[in-house]
């Protein structure tokens, strides 16, 4: 096997076009970690934020390096004999990237609780579609709103690609769910679970809900102050999931004077839930969905769309297609 790998190199923060196809060192195993070779990478709107120097920027030591979080492939190398992941089983996982190099590349170096088998069932396209998105909706909707049946949860993006999960475990669990969307994804959310649909282009959500248990705000407050408006829908007591980082500084503060409570989130790249997760994918509970597919080597023009916010699930880059 050879020391070097494609990878889609960042440069220098700063647009999409930022990123060259290169050949670079293949990362080195060590301790727990696996050698995995990447068939398939998520695009998520946290790739984009670091790449232009927000979202977890502040960790990247030097430049050049290698976004990418989600990923799906094969096991290389594995940490000893008896590691329940051995090499050539298929496996998909997340990345704590930057703190590791990350998957828009050939190979990654990743830790045992970052990784599970990939789903029966799945492609590896598919399968890369799945960690950040749906452990950070399983996070909000099972770990914080602890969803079940006659809660009314309310989720905003329902189409994005934690939307979609988080519709999908809210609806799984017994909740009632409401999901905000554009007009040409209504019945779309609905079919995955929502029974109640709101057109975000041309209805006010806060003129027509109101004694909402739990919202799931996957906005923010940067566009059209959607956050402190769904303060106005909850009944009292009721809960507000944040997730959008740093839309909302007033949080806690708004919440108090509206006598409801309120909570942001950050996902862990756990494989312990990515196994649960896992079960629902292969009884067909729960289905990811891909908007489109592309080769690593246009790995901008992916990071160009997941930026026009109107992605309904989630982006893939084909890391076997190379020049």
């Amino acid at each position: 096997m050879t020391d070097l790998m494609t990878a889609a190199v960042l440069e220098r923060f700063g647009g999409p076009g930022e990123f060259k196809l290169t050949r670079i060192p293949r990362p080195t195993r060590i301790n727990d970690e696996l050698l995995i070779e990447i068939h398939a990478a998520g695009v998520n709107p946290l790739d984009a934020k670091t790449r232009v120097g927000q979202g977890v920027s502040a960790a990247v030591d030097s430049l050049p390096t290698v976004l990418g979080h989600d990923f799906s492939g094969v096991v290389v190398e594995s940490p000893y004999d008896a590691h329940p992941l051995q090499p050539g089983d298929a496996v998909y996982g997340f990345i704590p990237v930057p703190r590791y190099s990350g998957s828009y590349a050939g190979y990654a170096s990743v830790p045992s609780l970052c990784v599970a088998p990939k789903p029966v069932g799945l492609s590896h396209t598919e399968a890369a579609a799945v960690p950040v998105a749906a452990l950070t909706a399983w996070g909000v909707v099972t770990t914080v709103a602890k969803a079940h049946e006659r809660q009314r949860i309310l989720i905003h993006a329902a189409a994005g690609g934690v939307g979609h999960f988080a519709v999908q475990f809210a609806a799984y669990f017994g909740a009632h769910v409401i999901a905000t969307a554009s007009t040409r994804n209504l019945e779309w959310v609905r079919s995955l679970g929502a029974r109640e649909t709101i057109d975000h282009t041309t209805h006010h959500f806060e003129d027509e809900l109101e004694d909402v248990d739990v919202v799931i705000d996957l906005v923010g407050n940067l566009t059209h102050q959607v956050a402190t408006k769904s303060l106005k829908v909850l009944r009292k007591n009721g809960l507000i999931v944040s997730v959008p980082s740093g839309s909302w500084p007033t949080m806690h503060e708004e919440a108090a004077a509206a006598g409801v409570r309120a909570t942001g989130y950050r996902v862990t790249p756990d494989a312990a839930t990515l196994a649960v997760i896992s079960r629902l994918l292969e009884q067909g509970s729960v289905r990811p969905h891909i908007d489109e597919i592309f080769p690593l080597r246009d790995v901008s023009a992916a990071h160009e769309r997941i930026e026009t916010g109107h992605v309904r699930g989630k982006l893939v880059l084909d890391t076997t297609v190379l020049p």
